[in-house]
């Protein structure tokens, strides 16, 4: 028992613990990966800001540049020799990469860098296209021709050309490089006092190899932080999907400059213009990145902002949340076993001294008594079982008590029964002698004869004798039944055509409903019909010969038995004449009719057929008599009646 219950324990257990345990690693890891995301997203809101930061610092620049009267001066004068001086070293103290100044029309008067190259048309620069409409400074990324780049410094234009390096994952390409640049720039109006424009004033920084935005990003929300040797957190500055500044590395440690974004990062991000979180593979490794897209003035993505976190530090924190709460639940699972273990034990203990207790009770040991001190069921269940085993000692000394009582009553019945059968066979010679010898007596007196009379009350208590005797002497000595299958209804048929000329039922009208598909009962013919003929009889005295006899047969297959009704419309018999009606020489009939012993005999004759007889009577409303006998006997290889 205490194995069963350790072994469903234990699979229920497991079971919890398996479901749990998978459930709970697939949540912890579905949070660590959530967690990682949110970060990086928060991560990249941080990123934009430090970007737009710079995009504002540029703008602050070219518009302070705008507004200073030497600037108004020179270009109402002519003289420019002053004014280009200061945008040099406007240029280089706020470093910037671009800085040049047009007229109304867009046509390039200074330019910072280049100071003897100027004429050449910016008019269909975005920039300055836009504060040429508008008269007001506006900036934005964009992009940026080499042919244009070569104008301010041959360097710059060196400076945005990339050669594509091959790269995982990346999208196909026709090109093999890139040679114009991205720039952060501003523009703004030069205003004379009617807030005419009198020229443009425009700056930029160049993106391209400019690792300043990117490196500040990782310092600034990052703070330099290494995982197993690699940087925790990265940023990235993307020119359509190439690489022009980031901090990501190669194998070898140089920055991952000329190569590109995934293809299936690039088509979210800069075709369908939505941003990526999630998981993506950078360069050579994996992280968990945040990617938007960076618009130009009108609109139109040119490039990419990224953020991202080493996904190595999350698969291995994910990997040990799963061990230690694995740990946990195979550690409480034992536990749990442990307590189910002892638990059964205990319960397994009571349950065996309650085995032990019956099994001592079913082998008659009636004083056994289970003594259990928890405080449960089991409890309740062993007050109950002492309480049946004290009912059942109680009832068994009751049951002996009955039964000493009728053994007792039984033998004193049987050595009287003895003893009346040895008077009764003694008796039975002379009164054979009174019988005869009265009945000649009676014979000889004549009609007028005093005595006659006397002769006649002779006579009549002689017979009633002789009746009595003949009545002891056939209860003593029941023979054994001679059994064959034979047919019930035609005993019962043969019983009715014996009596049926008689005077007692000249006045009774006998009824049959006799099945007609009765089979054969394994019976003596002889000590049945002498039953069924005590049946009728009784009927008849009972109806003093006048009223309905109804005869019922009928197969009972749940029973394997025939069943045989007598109901009669007599005086019935008293409920508390019921439990004595088969008891001998117990009679209803007045004294001097009937010897008590013919319901007796009947029924010693259906016990022994190892069949049943039962009586229902309400008094008044006549009285029925059922007999039952069991259509198989152990005998059944005898061969049948004809």
């Amino acid at each position: 028992m205490a194995t069963k219950l350790v072994l469903s324990f234990l699979l229920i257990i497991l079971l919890v613990s398996g479901v749990f345990g998978l459930v709970g690693a697939r949540v912890i890891g579905n949070r660590v990966v959530a967690e990682a995301q949110a970060k990086v997203h928060t991560d990249l809101n941080a990123a934009r800001e430090i970007y737009l930061n710079k995009l504002a610092a540029v703008n602050d620049v070219v518009r302070f540049t705008a507004d200073r009267v030497l600037l108004l001066n020179s270009l109402l004068s002519g003289d420019t020799r002053p004014a280009w001086e200061a945008l040099v070293r406007t240029r280089e103290r706020e470093k910037l990469d671009v800085l040049g100044v047009t007229d109304r029309n867009g046509r390039v008067v200074l330019r910072a860098t280049s100071g003897s190259v100027v004429g050449d048309d910016q008019s269909q620069d975005e920039l300055v296209r836009a504060v040429m409409e508008r008269a007001e400074p506006v900036a934005a990324a964009c992009l940026v021709s080499a042919e244009n780049l070569r104008r301010e410094s041959p360097a710059l234009a060196e400076q945005a050309h990339f050669q594509f390096i091959e790269t995982p994952k990346a999208r196909a390409r026709a090109a093999t490089e890139e040679s114009s640049g991205m720039m952060l720039k501003a523009a703004a109006p030069v205003l004379d006092s009617s807030h005419r424009v009198l020229g443009i004033v425009y700056g930029g920084v160049l993106l391209n190899r400019n690792c300043e935005i990117v490196d500040r990003i990782k310092q600034t929300v990052f703070q330099n932080l290494q995982y197993k040797g690699k940087d925790m957190g990265t940023a990235t500055i993307f020119q359509d999907d190439l690489r022009i500044s980031t901090n990501v590395k190669n194998e070898d440690g140089t920055r991952a400059l000329g190569t590109r974004v995934a293809e299936d990062v690039y088509e979210q991000v800069v075709r369908h213009g939505r941003p990526w979180i999630g998981r993506a593979f950078v360069v050579n490794h994996w992280y968990i990145t945040a990617y938007e897209p960076i618009r130009d003035l009108t609109g139109r993505i040119i490039g990419m902002l990224y953020v991202g976190l080493l996904e190595q530090k999350y698969v291995d924190l994910r990997h040990r949340a799963v061990m230690v709460f694995l740990a946990v639940t195979v550690v409480g699972a034992l536990i749990a076993l442990g307590l189910a273990s002892f638990i059964s034990g205990k319960i397994s203990v009571s349950i065996k001294k309650l085995a032990v207790a019956a099994e001592q009770v079913a082998h008659g040991n009636l004083d056994t008594r289970v003594e259990i001190r928890s405080h449960d069921e089991l409890l309740e269940l062993a007050d109950a079982f002492n309480f049946m085993a004290a009912a059942l000692k109680k009832r068994d000394e009751k049951v002996r008590e009955f039964t000493t009582r009728r053994i007792m009553q039984s033998e004193r019945l049987a050595h009287i029964g003895q003893l009346a059968a040895g008077v009764a066979h003694e008796i039975n010679n002379p009164l054979t002698g009174i019988v005869t010898y009265s009945h000649l007596l009676l014979e000889r007196a004549s009609a007028d004869d005093g005595t006659r009379a006397s002769l006649e009350k002779i006579v009549k208590q002689a017979d009633r004798c002789r009746d009595i005797i003949r009545g002891l002497l056939d209860f003593s000595r029941q023979r054994k039944p001679e059994k064959r299958q034979s047919n019930v209804n035609r005993v019962l048929e043969e019983c009715i055509s014996l009596v049926d000329n008689q005077v007692l039922f000249h006045n009774i009208r006998i009824v049959q409903h006799l099945s007609a598909n009765l089979p054969p009962v394994f019976m003596d013919p002889s000590q049945i019909q002498q039953v069924f003929m005590n049946m009728i009889l009784n009927a008849a005295e009972a109806m003093h010969g006048g009223g309905r006899l109804t005869l019922t047969t009928r197969h009972v297959p749940a029973e394997q038995a025939v069943e045989v009704e007598f109901a009669d419309t007599g005086h019935g018999i008293k409920e508390a004449d019921l439990d004595r009606i088969f008891s001998p020489f117990f009679s209803t009939k007045e004294v001097g009719h009937g010897t008590g012993l013919g319901l007796a005999i009947s029924y010693g004759i259906v016990k022994e057929h190892k069949g049943t007889i039962t009586v229902e009577s309400e008094e008044g409303r006549g009285a029925t008599f059922t007999i039952c006998l069991p259509v198989s006997n152990e005998e059944e290889n005898l061969p049948r009646a004809a």
